[in-house]
């Protein structure tokens, strides 16, 4: 009687393999032809590259000038900001496509919930504009 009910729940959990065919075959083939192509073009960017570095190569970049002062001196901290501020108002103005493509499908809660989020914005890009913190 319990050998019976343990046969009819090892049954149960039975793995098929045809359904690990059907579901998952395709994606496993996608990830292992994924894995061979980045390999391989990773080996030919390696192996087809002249691998022979100048001293103007070598030499440090600072943005486009020659650099007079050693790289471990303070690192002025506008150059973050500015790209902080980028970032921060760059996604925030990707929140704009979905609310403009949806606009027609919105009620009036939707519609002045985006507003309100405009108009702070707004008001946040003036209020750093006043501070000068663009500024270089």
């Amino acid at each position: 009687m319990i050998l019976n009910s343990i046969q009819l729940n090892l049954e149960q959990f039975s793995f098929n393999i045809s359904l690990f065919k059907e579901e998952y075959l395709g994606v496993f083939l996608f990830i292992i032809i994924a894995v061979l192509l980045a390999v391989v073009i990773a080996g030919l960017s390696y192996t087809l590259s002249s691998q022979k570095p100048e001293s103007e190569k070598l030499s440090s970049y600072e943005c486009g000038f020659e650099p007079y002062e050693d790289t471990r001196n303070k690192f002025d901290i506008k150059f973050c900001l500015v790209a902080i501020l980028f970032i921060l108002f760059d996604i925030e103005v990707v929140f704009l496509l979905p609310w403009s493509i949806t606009l027609s499908q919105l009620n009036l809660l939707g519609f002045w919930s985006m507003v309100d989020f405009l108009l702070e914005l707004g008001i946040g890009f003036i209020y750093v504009w006043k501070l000068e913190a663009l500024d270089w």
